[in-house]
């Protein structure tokens, strides 16, 4: 029975890359029913100091989780699955995912204490299972992750196909290809709305296939006279059998190195993803191996300080070890904002004399994502009479609305996190807002990533602390010495005054200038103080440090 409409909302993905979390609604007001799609997470940046990981703000859908039927993860990316430890069991709905996710879930959760158990339910590439009013169908895509899927989401009001990550491969080495024949399929049925991947509309012409990385890296390989060491994302399983067959054939054992890299491989092993190449060695066979006789598949292409390329390069891997003439091949593209840190790697390698190939030098990497004339297919097959871009910053969801009204649709919708589009109108629109924020993993706690704490901490990294601890007496009268110290500030002012003894001076300077019956109250006296020390160090260093005063009455 049609009913209510059908709407679409993000909570994460839209105006971004990663953090993915889409939610559909059939129905209206509180018995409306939602189906949520992907569940990712964001790496955090530098604006966000101690912060590793970045998650949506679940409030909205939290305050309606018993309507939520269920939560579909279209593939294993980090940016789509990667938050459901930590957010799931606030929402407890059932998960739907393939076997290759599921079980990198559950070997995760092995070798994270404390990790809950998440029951999931089990689908294939290719099936069709009903949740309320969606019926959902899964459809083959190829990416650059075993088992990725486009979702057709069918309703009363029409049907929505949510491309996840994709790109048209016909030989991606693992795994299907882009189903283009089903959603060809499906677009003869009538699509309602397409909302579709936007991270490569920037970039002409079709990506190349995972087999011609797979030959360049051959020839690499091949022709590495010392030592080769690759870097690539652990969840490429394809890219990691072409390693492997690469090194059989150069007569080359392979070294895993990295918990993630490790992780992924023992899950695609016992899939057969990996089946018919030879075994993949662990970090102690490293010694026993000559210069040309291993190659070394770590973790750490994005410049992550804690990964195993990062700790080789500064010669601080305790089994791994490289020397000029090495090779290092950076088998991945650098994401926006890790480029400082892949830099530093990069240049921590050469200071070793060692041989580094990047993406610029030759054809070792390809996007998984779609380029304008796979788009263009895209929209060829499936027709759709609404489009909203995802999967991009503004300028990508930007030049893909320009890009889906240049091939015809109609009615193209620009979102962002927290738009809510009602999509079965004559003329769909933004037609209601919901909260969309970001909750920050600050160590074992989840918070807001504008949460006082975070803010301060910002602050903090920036101007410094000064801290301050003061006796008064019931007069007012301070009865010891002061207590001062200081965090992130100069030593000396520029004629070389410790600056703590202008801190001092700055106290005594504003204690006697109060009246003594405002010395006598200890809220009136702390903020002065703290007042006076932001300004006094303002004077010297052009900064306000961040200021605590505490005053104890003896």
């Amino acid at each position: 029975m049609k009913g209510g409409e059908l709407v679409f909302a993000a909570l994460g993905g839209l105006g971004e890359i990663g953090m993915n979390m889409a939610l559909y609604g059939v129905g209206s007001g509180k018995n409306r029913k939602w189906l949520m799609v992907d569940c990712g997470v964001a790496f955090a940046g530098e604006d966000v100091p101690g912060v590793d990981m970045l998650y949506p703000d679940i409030a909205f859908i939290e305050t309606e989780k018993k309507n939520l039927l269920g939560i579909v993860i279209t593939h294993a990316h980090e940016d789509h699955f990667g938050a459901l430890a930590d957010l799931w069991p606030r929402l407890g709905a059932p998960v739907y995912m393939t076997p290759f996710a599921a079980n990198l879930l559950e070997a995760r959760r092995l070798s994270e204490p404390g990790a809950p158990r998440i029951p999931v339910r089990g689908i294939a590439q290719t099936t069709r299972f009903t949740l309320g009013p969606f019926d959902i169908e899964t459809i083959p895509v190829a990416h650059s992750i075993p088992e990725s899927m486009a979702l057709a989401i069918r309703t009363p009001h029409g049907t929505v196909i949510h491309t996840g990550d994709w790109k048209i491969d016909e030989t991606p080495i693992i795994g299907l290809p882009t189903d283009g024949a089903r959603l060809k399929e499906i677009g003869d049925e009538g699509v309602l709305a397409l909302v579709c991947d936007s991270t490569n509309v920037t970039r002409d012409g079709i990506s190349p296939s995972e087999t011609e990385v797979r030959e360049s890296l051959r020839q690499i390989i091949l022709n590495a006279k010392g030592r080769v060491a690759v870097t690539t994302f652990a969840s490429n399983v394809a890219r990691m059998r072409a390693v492997a067959e690469a090194a059989e054939e150069a007569g080359r054992e392979v070294i895993i190195v990295g918990r993630a890299m490790d992780r992924v491989a023992d899950v695609a092993g016992e899939l057969g993803m990996l089946d018919g190449i030879a075994g993949l060695k662990t970090a102690e066979r490293y010694r026993s191996l000559a210069r040309d006789k291993c190659v070394i598949l770590l973790t750490g292409s994005q410049g992550e300080q804690r990964a195993a390329l990062a700790r080789v390069a500064e010669g601080e891997h305790p089994e791994i070890a490289l020397a000029s003439g090495d090779t290092v091949i950076f088998s991945s593209r650098t994401i926006p904002g890790n480029e400082k840190s892949v830099g530093k790697i990069v240049n921590s390698l050469a200071r070793m004399e060692v041989n580094i190939i990047t993406d610029r030098d030759g054809l070792v990497h390809v996007s998984g994502h779609p380029r304008r004339d796979e788009l263009r297919r895209m929209y060829e097959w499936v027709r759709p009479k609404v489009a909203i871009p995802a999967h991009g910053e503004a300028l990508h969801l930007t030049m893909h609305r320009d890009f889906a009204r240049a091939m015809g649709v109609k009615q193209v919708i620009r979102a962002f996190n927290g738009d809510v589009v009602t999509l079965d109108t004559p003329e769909p629109f933004v037609s209601d807002q919901i909260a969309a924020g970001r909750l920050a993993k600050d160590g074992l706690l989840i918070v807001p990533a504008n949460g006082v704490s975070i803010t301060e901490r910002r602050k903090l990294s920036y101007v410094g602390l000064v801290a301050v601890a003061i006796a008064v007496d019931e007069k007012g009268h301070i009865a010891a010495d002061l207590e001062i110290e200081t965090a992130g500030l100069p030593d000396v002012d520029d004629e070389g005054e410790p600056m703590i003894e202008h801190i001092r001076d700055i106290i005594d300077e504003v204690y006697t200038s109060l009246p003594k019956a405002k010395r006598r109250d200890v809220d009136t006296l702390r903020v002065a103080i703290e007042r006076g020390i932001r300004s006094g160090i303002s004077e010297l260093w052009g900064k306000k440090p961040v200021t605590k005063v505490m005053i104890v009455q003896v």
